[in-house]
């Protein structure tokens, strides 16, 4: 048996040891922990005693551990993603995936778990035990236990294919976005652009050895060109580029050969069917729904279609009120899609007077994560502090987090774009609360974003500095790793996000949103990088009168995105021989003002549904959007009885009812508890400037 000092993936007595972990130690870690955990689900199944709650402990453990390790080389793919470290991870992918999808169709631990739900002990058990047993029996027959041999058999086999194209899926995002660079050699044609950019690209041109300016498709280098270039042919390049990656349109020609995501769509799409008719469904989007609030794909789509009633007046008015602004301001006659960023801020600077780079100036990083740091300490009655652990790359910073003096969790933050990190934010769990052995095991999140790094400008280092949108998306995978590391559950199966039901698991991070328009927050995390001042009350009031600016379009794309993956998972026969395309283009016929040209390509990037964990659930935003907006205006009313005061009796029933008890409860339960009542939509049309 291999030692834990000889692999760090087998030590499981603190914190990964990112430091030592290298891609020769995944394969033996992997085939060691997949054994015990098989030789505990041996000695279950032939256990004579009768079933207790107790019976499943050892299953619990040789699980998290191997679940644990697992999720270490998965997180190192993501974000420090090598050929050595990818080769190991597609090796062993396939036998994880095989070992669980086993498990989940053991027929004699179905039967063990049914029989403890029917047994005296169960109605003696914690709502949250209780939940757990509910959740697995559920778990087994969405996972195929009760199917016939050979069915399972073909249940098992779509499981390691979708799991393996969906990785290549992502790969194929990556690599194309990697691959991708455009090179500047006259400054004249970045004019339009923040120096803070320029200052970048020269540097990354610097670090590739040549003179100029380098851009890629990391979305901290290309968007600065839509929404600011002057250069209409330099915009309509760079959209092309990043709307074709991964695409049969791809610029480069070992792009179209390898990196095409086209096959591996239908692909995924054709075994998640097959799974659904496995399974007794007609469509996956029922079997996605199963484990979620929402009661059928026909609720959703009338709700994602009522929404998109509502939007399409103010959508229409914002287009055209864009329109008529590029026409007369900016000689634009003909607005194309790569045109659309840049006209809009330029009319969002024509209307309210100020720029997203004037607001930039002020959301110095230290700023920023301090005064995050400082809205969560007041709200949840918790300090934050630095913290000391091995890191995967020499940004990624620690810290902990504490509670009347005992920890609670404990974080890493990775903010900066790089080459061979995935694009976008997530929050992903290292480890989950629970008590082992009569000991506490605290939680650990893996925070990550894709924000610009420190520029130099003028020989001079500044930090970096990050837009509004950016604040907000920091603060909304925060308010992801609240819920992971401030719930009170000790029990791994519904401790924190676990359990919680995918349409509500956004509840958290959107709520936290909210407070990046709040003046009291706002006050305690700006600093104009060169003067030091706090952003100017006027200036924030231009940036709140500007909050709802395209608030109809917006919406009405979230929706589009919405209702296009669950038509791709409901009413869409991928034998039928219908291109995904035509279902893309059925649905912005009916609810798009705004359609992208023919060579647009963005579901060939939709990692979310095809390389995530939002097939048949993308709608879970705007979902928990009604439900965030709601408990946000709890806020709202108590400040309204306070002189506008942060409300910190009404933070702490958030965290008691909302955080603390994370999948425990059915959402609608945690929900009415903090309520009092169930969600309206009222707060989000109102704060979507949507209000009749």
């Amino acid at each position: 048996m291999t030692t834990t000092i000889e692999n760090p993936l087998l030590d499981f007595t603190g914190l990964p040891r990112f430091d030592a972990i290298k891609p020769e130690h995944v394969t033996p870690a992997i085939d060691e922990l997949l054994v015990q955990a098989g030789a505990v689900v041996k000695k279950l199944e032939t256990a004579q005693e009768p079933v207790t709650w107790n019976s499943f402990n050892e299953l619990e453990d040789a699980g998290e551990r191997a679940g644990r390790a697992w999720g270490i080389v998965g997180h190192l793919n993501n974000v420090v993603d090598t050929p050595e470290l990818r080769a190991v991870y597609n090796e062993n992918q396939p036998k994880v995936t095989e070992f669980w999808t086993e498990v989940s169709q053991n027929e004699v631990l179905f039967a063990k778990y049914k029989e403890l739900r029917a047994s005296a002990e169960f109605a003696t058990l914690s709502p949250a035990r209780q939940r757990i047993v509910d959740n697995a029996i559920r778990d087994f027959r969405m996972g195929g236990a009760e199917l016939p041999q050979a069915q399972k058999e073909r249940f098992a086999a779509i499981q390691e294919e979708h799991a393996a194209v969906s990785t290549r899926f992502s790969e194929n995002v990556l690599d194309a976005t990697n691959d991708w660079k455009l090179l500047v050699e006259s400054e004249a044609e970045l004019a339009g652009l923040p120096d803070d950019v320029k200052a970048a690209a020269k540097a990354l041109a610097e670090k590739d050895g040549k003179q100029g300016w380098l851009f890629t498709l990391h979305f901290p280098s290309y968007y600065p060109i839509l929404q600011f270039a002057d250069s209409r042919a330099l915009r309509e390049k760079v959209y092309r580029a990043n709307a074709t990656k991964a695409s049969e349109l791809g610029e480069v020609f070992s792009e179209r050969e390898k990196w095409d995501n086209s096959g591996n769509i239908v692909t995924l799409l054709k075994l998640r069917a097959e799974e659904a008719q496995l399974l007794g469904y007609k469509n996956f989007a029922e079997v996605s729904l199963v484990p979620k609030m929402a009661q059928s794909p026909e609720h959703v789509i009338a709700f994602l279609e009522d929404l998109a009633k509502r939007a399409r007046p103010y959508a229409e008015k914002d287009l055209a009120e864009l329109t008529a602004f590029a026409h007369q301001h900016l000689a634009l006659t003909n607005l194309q899609a790569w045109d659309l960023p840049y006209a809009s801020e330029k009319l969002q600077q024509h209307q309210y007077a100020f720029s997203a780079q004037e607001v930039k100036q002020y959301f110095p990083e230290h700023k920023v994560v301090d005064g995050l740091f400082k809205l969560v300490q007041s709200l949840f009655g918790v300090t934050i502090a630095p913290d000391d652990a091995p890191v995967w790359h020499k940004d990624v910073r620690f810290f902990r987090i504490e509670r009347d003096g005992q920890l609670v969790g404990q974080f890493y933050l990775d903010l900066y774009a790089r080459p061979g990190k995935n694009s976008g934010a997530w929050m992903d769990d290292a480890r989950s609360r629970r008590v082992d052995s009569g000991r506490l095991q605290t939680p650990v999140a893996y925070l990550t974003c894709n924000f610009t790094e420190p520029a130099v400008i003028d020989g001079k280092a500044q930090p970096a500095l990050f837009t509004h949108d950016e604040v907000i998306t920091l603060f909304h995978e925060f308010g992801h790793g609240l819920h992971h590391m401030l719930t009170t559950v000790e029990e791994l199966g519904v401790s924190g996000i676990a359990g919680v039901e995918w349409d509500a698991v956004e509840l958290p991070s959107q709520f936290m949103e909210n407070f990046c328009w709040e003046w009291d927050v706002l006050a305690h995390m700006t600093s104009h990088v060169k003067t030091g001042e706090p952003l100017p009350r006027a200036l924030y009031d231009k940036m709140l009168a500007a909050k709802n600016f395209q608030s109809g379009l917006q919406t009405l794309r979230q929706v589009e995105f919405s209702l296009l993956d669950m038509h791709l998972h409901y009413d869409y026969e991928p034998a039928s021989g219908k291109a995904v395309q035509e279902v893309i283009d059925d649905v912005r016929r009916k609810f798009s003002v705004i359609v992208p040209p023919a060579f647009n390509r963005f579901q060939n990037s939709f990692g979310h549904i095809f390389a995530g964990g939002y097939a048949a659930g993308y709608y879970s935003y705007k979902w928990a959007e009604v439900l965030s907006a709601d408990a946000y205006a709890a806020f709202e009313e108590a400040a309204q009885l306070d002189g506008g005061k942060l409300s910190t009796a009404t933070g702490e029933k958030f965290l008691r009812e909302i955080l603390s008890v994370g999948g425990s409860r059915p959402a609608l339960e945690s929900f009415t508890a903090f309520r009092g009542r169930e969600p309206q939509i009222d707060a989000l049309l109102r704060h979507s400037g949507m209000a009749a």
